[in-house]
């Protein structure tokens, strides 16, 4: 069983948690372009791919991310960055968009993001920058 699907833009990763200073025992709560963000994702999931792992099923998560290729760049970066070559070292940093695509992908293409036991990201330049995702049974062979 394999889903995979791609959210056009430039990839952003999982806000921190905001607190509310006036209120110290009340719960942190997710920025909203966070929220947004995860409600795209879940929105090209169902869009592009049908149905989610059953529950207990491992899943194997591959993403590539894909950032826009800075304009200020030489032509000689931006061929290098175009071909791989160089390859970003900026924010959002791979953890927060590993956890961002993991989080708003739960409940919906798998039971639990406990259910995912493999996870490989890595950062590229494209000239159209987009998240591409594959998820797999990790038991299962590629």
């Amino acid at each position: 069983m394999v889903r995979a699907f791609t959210v056009p833009g430039e990839p952003k990763g999982k806000g921190r948690p905001r607190f509310n200073p006036m209120n110290p025992a009340a719960h942190p709560r997710t920025p909203e372009a966070t929220l947004v963000y995860e409600n795209l994702i879940g929105w090209e999931y169902r869009r592009q791919c049908k149905g989610g792992f059953p529950e207990k099923v491992p899943v194997r998560m591959q993403i590539k991310a894909y950032y826009t290729i800075p304009a200020s760049a030489s032509k000689k970066r931006k061929q290098m960055m175009a071909n791989g070559e160089e390859r970003p070292t900026k924010k959002p940093d791979i953890d927060n968009v590993v956890k961002v695509y993991a989080d708003a992908l739960n409940h919906l293409a798998y039971h639990d993001d406990s259910q995912v036991v493999s996870i490989t990201c890595e950062k590229y330049y494209s000239e159209e920058p987009r998240v591409e995702v594959i998820l797999s049974d990790a038991e299962e062979e590629l």
